[in-house]
């Protein structure tokens, strides 16, 4: 059960760092292992908006697709996801961008099992690399967009 949590400062907003997030049809443009992207809907809930959405990953002869649920909460400057159908047992993640004098700070935190023991093993081997990959990735887009 690998999970991870960490804050970062960065020198965009809150505003900036959330749309990046949230903007989950553009992660296979820069996340690693992400090799496609879908959005099976997008509704509006007044203060929050529910996707629903699928990723592919791809690393070595590993590929699976899983569906998710991300939760989109604008005003608090938060994004829930939270795992449909794939290959786990679970999955959940959260994003928070906090405005501060610099820019923000972003916490990011992700909880999972796979269903299946050797993947669940192997994930354990890289999962602390595979986090700071998948960070770094996040960094590198918004000094992309924002730099």
């Amino acid at each position: 059960m690998p999970n991870h949590a960490e804050t970062r400062s960065m020198p965009y907003t809150a505003d900036q760092m959330y749309a990046l997030v949230a903007d989950v049809g553009r992660y296979p443009e820069f996340l690693p292992w992400t090799a496609a992207a879908r959005i099976r809907s997008t509704t509006d809930q007044g203060d929050h908006t529910a996707m629903l959405a699928d990723l592919v990953v791809s690393f070595k002869v590993f590929r699976e697709k899983f569906g998710s649920r991300v939760t989109l909460w604008p005003a608090q400057h938060r994004i829930d996801t939270a795992y449909i159908d794939g290959p786990f047992k679970y999955l959940e993640s959260t994003w928070i961008f906090t405005a501060n004098d610099t820019g923000c700070h972003v916490s990011f935190t992700v909880d999972f099992e796979f269903r299946n023991r050797l993947l669940q093993g192997a994930a354990g081997m890289f999962f602390n690399e595979a986090m700071q990959r998948i960070v770094r990735a996040f960094e590198s887009r918004a000094a992309d967009l924002y730099g």
